[in-house]
């Protein structure tokens, strides 16, 4: 009887795990905040409305952005990997290269500041920069709106959007107006973290947790907050010499040299390939790199130590940095054509 109580009890708990891990996601609404972030601060004159994120929307999967139309924002930056690219370098205008590997813009609305150097305040200023860059869109913000003014439909939203016609103010702060609302905090780990789902991660993601978030590792030190980074500025020992030069393009100073903003986490198992410049091309490699140390460079953070783990123990990490993935964000129809 004691075993047949045993067997029932454990059939019931095996149903319940089945009955939440198989539970339908929950698509979040447009402007819908997960649980756990801030609210998003709109700056004036550019606070949301519908109009000003349909026009914004539009104009992020427009081509005609590009001097020669063949690139458009989301060409970099595509939904099905949380924004960034799968490839190191993304191809501009002409087939040409970029210099950096793109960023996921999940939770951008909450940067403050940006490009790997951080020198630019605001998202409706870093809408200039892919414009104007030689390897990217290599264009002009005046040239665009005088394209698209063209165009009827962009006159029609610009006028409802901001009652203006379409001119580089309509533009930039349109694709700012969207890019604020690509909130991504809907993870397995944060079904578990928010108590919403027990079962959210499994065993060996929790481990992976418990190194990540500990003085062992120092993970956390860097990749902090709901965001999972403090957006400051370090050297994780890459390389002994930098080919891109990092901060010190912005402030000229030696100290800043090789030094790039502390990315975000979440959704790192899509962003694939890593670093400032995609160098690394697997979540087993960047570990690998941390576990090593990192090679000796001037400015290497002093967080940056050898590591003792095992395999499994690595393996545990990487499980963890996959609780990261918000699948609704990359399904979500409101963020797709």
């Amino acid at each position: 009887m004691k075993w047949f109580c045993f067997f029932f009890c454990l059939l019931i708990f095996v149903a319940c795990q089945k009955e939440q891990s198989e539970a339908p996601l929950h698509i979040p609404a447009l402007g819908e905040i997960p649980e756990g972030f801030p609210d998003i601060n709109f700056p004036e004159g550019n606070e949301f409305t519908k109009a000003r994120w349909d026009l914004g929307k539009k104009l992020f999967f427009d081509k005609a952005l590009s001097l020669d139309s063949s690139i458009s924002c989301a060409s970099c930056h595509q939904p099905a990997f949380a924004f960034s690219d799968n490839i190191a370098f993304s191809l501009g205008v002409g087939g040409r290269l970029g210099t950096r590997n793109a960023p996921s813009l999940a939770n951008v609305a909450y940067h403050p500041y940006f490009t790997r150097e951080g020198g630019v305040p605001t998202l409706e200023m870093q809408i200039l920069v892919p414009v104007q860059e030689h390897n990217e869109f290599d264009f002009n913000i005046v040239l665009i709106a005088e394209r698209l003014s063209t165009d009827s439909t962009y006159i029609l939203m610009a006028k409802e959007a901001y009652d203006r016609v379409v001119d580089p103010f309509v533009i930039t702060r349109a694709l700012a107006c969207f890019e604020r609302t690509l909130l991504s905090g809907n993870s397995p780990y944060d079904a578990y973290l928010n108590g919403h789902n027990a079962f959210a991660m499994a065993p060996a993601a929790l481990r992976g947790m418990d190194l990540f978030f500990s003085a062992r590792t120092n993970c956390s030190k860097c990749h902090q907050g709901f965001n999972f980074t403090n957006y400051a500025f370090e050297n994780n020992g890459l390389y002994t010499v930098y080919p891109d030069d990092g901060r010190f393009r912005l402030t000229g100073l030696e100290s800043d040299r090789a030094l790039f903003k502390v990315p975000g986490l979440r959704n790192i198992e899509l962003t694939s390939p890593y670093m400032h410049d995609g160098s690394i091309q697997t979540l087993e490699e960047v570990i690998d790199h941390y576990v090593s140390g990192g090679k000796n460079h001037p400015h290497k953070s002093a967080l940056i130590q050898p590591l003792t783990l095992s395999e499994s123990e690595k393996n545990d990490l990487i499980q963890f940095l996959k609780s990261l993935t918000d699948e609704t964000f990359i399904t979500n129809p409101l963020f797709k054509l």
